[in-house]
């Protein structure tokens, strides 16, 4: 079927320069709502704000089966994106979206979003057959999978689908790590820097020797380690007496998953012990630590019907669709861990979470006869 390349451009560049930063989605919620019902979707917005923390909830749309008998299939995109993401402007050059400014594009993951809108057009105004399909569009997945953990599965009938989370247009990811956020806040004792420095307990010091003592990055090929935001101080001229540091671990073996994230939270213990050792309150430095999410991997057997389904739909397109592990979580982790089978495929979006983000309108593209071939393929085979 034919895509239409200037509405799929119209409705990524709409959709890129809504602001829609973690916990804060209600307007492009607004703009994929109104888009969607103009489609014929019936939609809804679950409870989950109050948990997230975004401004809105999940967004879900159900678009009637022409078929009673065909089983529904999901499909998923994240709403939200990562900081510097406001005040983006897009630019289309030779084919390819880039930024205009100081930002991130917005492609992760508002690519898979106009992919998914553009699809619907496709189907709606050419009449086709399809099965009874469920979008699901969350918030804050850029912050720990939240949306997709809160998300109301009483409202969702489907067993499985696909979340459309990754680069490569060309293969379907079946395999993703578990993972361990944390929230590290160490808890010192405020002071004058220049006048009376020895009386402050400096929490950010304690935090920087914690973290020296990390191995950070790739641990080994299943396992990997970071340390992502460290907040803390007020001036330059006061020992801070808080800092608060973000870290995560993940890993493809659950054993691993375990000791390495033990192995970083016994190194901010340790630092906050040695700290008061040598101090004289007898109170501080003390440690306070908060898991921000926790998530297990998956692992869809490679002959899975969602699997076979999207090597199929690639087969008829004349393309070959790779199965792939990734070292990334998207909303399918957490889909899965709630017993729904989730296959991630690609949008063409490139250098994520940088302001050096592209996505080519070609891709895209691509995504979409991908996406439609899929739908076509299971409308046929579920009834």
């Amino acid at each position: 079927m034919m895509i239409n390349r200037d509405r799929l451009a119209e409705i990524f560049k709409c959709l890129v320069e809504i602001d829609s930063v973690s916990r804060a989605e209600s307007a492009v919620c607004s703009e994929i709502r109104q888009r969607l019902e103009l489609l014929g979707a019936k939609t809804v917005i679950d409870n989950s704000a109050s948990q997230t923390g975004s401004d809105t909830g999940n967004l879900i749309a159900f678009f009637e089966g022409c078929n009673s008998t065909a089983t529904p299939l999901l499909l998923n995109a994240h709403m939200d994106t990562v900081e510097p993401g406001n005040g983006i402007k897009a630019v289309l050059k030779d084919g390819v979206f880039t930024s205009a400014g100081e930002t991130i594009l917005g492609a992760d993951d508002k690519s898979a979003i106009a992919i998914l809108l553009e699809t619907m057009n496709v189907l709606k105004e050419n009449g086709l057959n399809h099965a009874p399909l469920e979008l699901v569009f969350t918030t804050c997945e850029e912050v720990g999978l939240l949306g997709a953990l809160h998300l109301d599965l009483d409202l969702i009938q489907a067993t499985m689908g696909y979340a459309l989370d990754a680069s490569d247009i060309n293969g379907i990811i079946t395999r993703a790590p578990s993972a361990r956020w944390f929230e590290f806040k160490i808890h010192g004792k405020s002071a004058h820097a220049g006048a009376a420095p020895e009386k402050g307990i400096n929490a950010i010091a304690i935090a920087s020797k914690a973290i020296a003592s990390l191995e950070i990055g790739r641990i080994d090929q299943e396992t990997t380690a970071n340390i992502g935001v460290i907040k803390g101080g007020l001036a330059a001229n006061i020992v801070p007496d808080m800092v608060t540091v973000t870290g995560e671990v993940r890993s493809h073996d659950s054993l691993k998953l375990q000791q390495n994230a033990d192995i970083m939270v016994q190194a901010f213990k340790d630092a906050v012990e040695t700290a008061k050792k040598t101090g004289e309150d007898s109170e501080l430095p003390y440690l306070t630590v908060d898991t921000i999410s926790d998530f297990s991997g998956t692992k869809i057997p490679d002959n899975h019907p969602i699997v076979m389904l999207a090597l199929d739909a690639a087969k008829n397109l004349g393309r070959s669709l790779k199965i792939k592990s990734s070292g990334g979580c998207a909303d399918a982790n957490i889909l899965f861990q709630k017993g729904l089978a989730m296959g991630v495929l690609g949008t063409g979006m490139r250098k994520v979470h940088t302001v050096r983000e592209t996505v080519g309108l070609d891709d895209m593209t691509a995504g979409c006869h991908l996406l439609l071939e899929i739908i076509q393929v299971h409308s046929k085979t579920s009834s």
